[in-house]
Formats: C-alpha cells, sequence, structure tokens
C-alpha cells in the first residue's frame, strides 16, 4: 500500500492523468468539429450527401434482422478527424520546440556571473600561500 501511494503521489503520474483528460475532451472537440462543421459543407459541395450516410450494403433489414453494410462514410469521417487531431498536435508541438528554443537561447546569450570558490579551493588557495611563506 506504501508504494502504491507513492507512484500515486509522484507528479509524473498526476501530470499523465491531466494529459488523458485534457486529450479525451480535446478528441470530443475535434470530433464534432469534423462531423459539425466540417463534413455539412464538404458534403454539400459534393452534391448535398452526408459522408456519414455512405456505406455498402452487405444484406438489406428484414423483419427482426438489422441491417449488415459497411459503413465507410463514417470510416472517412474518422480519417480526417485524425488529420485534424494529427496537424493540431503538430503544430501545437513546433510551436512548443519554438518557444523552448528561444528561451533556451536567451539562457545562453544571458551573462553568467562568476561563482566564487568552493570552500575546498578557498582552504586550498591559503595553504598554498602557507607554503610559499
Amino acid at each position: 500500500m506504501k508504494e502504491f501511494k507513492k507512484f500515486i503521489s509522484r507528479g509524473n503520474v498526476i501530470d499523465m492523468a491531466v494529459g488523458l483528460i485534457l486529450a479525451t475532451y480535446f478528441g470530443a472537440i475535434v470530433k464534432s468539429l469534423v462531423n459539425d462543421l466540417l463534413m455539412p459543407p464538404l458534403g454539400m459541395l459534393i452534391g448535398g450527401v452526408d459522408f456519414s450516410s455512405f456505406k455498402f450494403v452487405i444484406k438489406q433489414a428484414q423483419e427482426g434482422v438489422d441491417e449488415v453494410a459497411i459503413n465507410y462514410g463514417i470510416f472517412i469521417n474518422h480519417i480526417l478527424t485524425f488529420l485534424i487531431v494529427s496537424a493540431a498536435i503538430f503544430i501545437a508541438v513546433k510551436l512548443y520546440n519554438k518557444v523552448e528554443d528561444r528561451l533556451i537561447q536567451e539562457e545562453e546569450t544571458k551573462p553568467t556571473a562568476p561563482q566564487p570558490p568552493s570552500k575546498e579551493e578557498v582552504l586550498l588557495a591559503e595553504i598554498r600561500d602557507l607554503l610559499k611563506k
């Protein structure tokens, strides 16, 4: 139980949980973007067709038996969602790296004050000076 408490209280686990929660909601936003904003105009451009209704029917629905179909329109929606999420993540990582590089460059160009000698160095210098005398 102690190990479990130690594991849970580590910062990485909490960061990962926050990232997972944000990713879930980011995915919902992107799904809505694709399904509700992008696909209707795209469907209109190709003749007023809703992509999610594209399917290849293998067996028609009968009494008490559902239709068997390959829903390739929904698959197209998922591919577009994936591409949009990938592009958004790519842009976010690229911007993050650019900011990170600038911060590193600024840090490297800052003049640093010389570090005072350590206690050991001071002591060695005193010993050296005493030996010279």
